[in-house]
Order: C-alpha cells, then structure tokens, then sequence
C-alpha cells in the first residue's frame, strides 16, 4: 500500500478523533451551562432584593465565564475575593431571626451579609459553575481559635477547602482570614469532618465515610433551594 495512503489514513483517523473529543467538550459543557441558569438567577435577584443584587448577579456572571478556562489558582483566588468584598459577616439571629440558618448564594447577595456557612456555600457553588471539579471541593467544618479583643476562643466555624489531588494539602478559602493558605499554615484550624454534595469525610480522611445529604439536613434543604433559584 503506498506510503501517501497511510499517512492519508492516519490523518483523517486523527481528525476525525479531535472532532468526536470537541462535539463531547461541547456536549459536557452544554449540560454544565444548564446546571447554573444565570438568567433565572439575575431575574430573582431583581425581583426579591432590588437592582443592587442584580448588578451583582451580572458581575459575577461575567468573572465566572472570564474564569472558566483559567489556572485553578486564579478560580480560587477571584471567587474568594468576591465573596469576601461582597458579603459582610454576620450571624444568623441578626439577618435571619434564626440561630441556625444556611442562605443560598442569592438570598447572602441580596442581603449583602452571612456567616461561614454562607460563605462557603457560595464559594463552593460558584467555583463548580467555573468548572473546578466537584471531588476537589469540600465544605469543612473546623474548630477554630479566635482571639477578639485580647481573649482567645474557640468555636466551631465552617470553611471551603481544594484539593489539587484525592491526596493533596488542601488550600483554606476562609471569611475569617481573606488570604489563601495551605492548610498546614492554618494552625488555628481543627478539622473536625467535611463535605460536599457527593460524600463526607470525618477528619483528615481522603475516603468518604458516607452520603452528605442523608446526615445533613441543612445542607439537603439549601441544595434544593438552590436548585429552584437555577443552581445545581
């Protein structure tokens, strides 16, 4: 068989590779892009909280496509600023009249305020949308030490934790402190189990002890209201 003919062969087999792998990034992505219905999201934002809220749906509609193909450490760093310029700390009884209440990212943004949970949750929701893998994120709950004015503490606080690898050190996206560490540098962390909308682990493990939603109620609930704004 003449050589022409083989290297023909070759060529078309490979074009016709990169077209199958191209149509199932676009496939993947189409069903990735449903997930996060940002219309929806903006018109609630509108509706429920007024035309501040909105802009802030447009803004960070507008990074998150900005992010979808950028390095990690960039998805994790922009993500983590937004919600920390944009969300003020404050606990549950003030905003919501309740002692133990997990907003969605729409209900923290429209009213400009929330605790770790609230932090978290957005975080983790917003780095899915920018396409950072679901197994690199949990939500940890830690103990932490806190010192506030001169007397130190300890109380349970919630965090967003990466991990580049099943085996990785994680990085620490935290509202306490706004940089982000490793978390061997977060010495007044103590975790304590951690999770996400697949599994949960209890303490350093890198293996799931079991389903995060049939243990956590809470997060359950705020899953499938999240789902109802557009987010899943």
């Amino acid at each position: 068989m003449p050589a022409g003919f083989k290297i023909g062969s070759a060529l078309k087999q490979s074009i016709g590779t990169a077209m199958i792998v191209l149509l199932m990034l676009l496939f993947f992505t189409c069903i990735f892009a449903e997930a996060f219905d940002f219309d929806k999201l903006g018109t609630l934002a509108r509706q429920r909280y007024g035309e501040d809220a909105h802009r802030d749906i447009l803004e960070l509609q507008q990074l998150v496509s900005q992010l979808k193909t950028a390095p990690d450490t960039d998805k994790l760093k922009k993500i983590n600023d937004f919600f920390n310029h944009k969300i003020a700390f404050a606990d549950d009884i003030d905003v919501w009249e309740q002692t133990d209440y997990w907003a969605t990212p729409l209900e923290s943004i429209g009213r400009q305020a929330g605790d770790c949970e609230d932090f978290s949750i957005a975080k983790y929701m917003f780095l899915k949308a920018a396409n950072i893998p679901n197994d690199k994120l949990r939500l940890t709950y830690v103990r932490a030490e806190v010192n506030f004015q001169g007397r130190r503490s300890v109380r349970a606080h919630m965090v967003l934790s990466y991990y580049a690898t099943p085996q990785s050190e994680p990085l620490i996206l935290d509202s306490l402190i706004t940089e982000i560490y490793p978390a061997s540098q977060r010495k007044d962390l103590s975790p304590i189990f951690s999770f996400n909308n697949k599994g949960l682990w209890v303490g350093n493990s890198n293996k799931p002890k079991s389903d995060s939603q049939s243990h956590l109620s809470k997060w359950r609930d705020v899953l499938l209201r999240m789902k109802t704004d557009g987010l899943e």
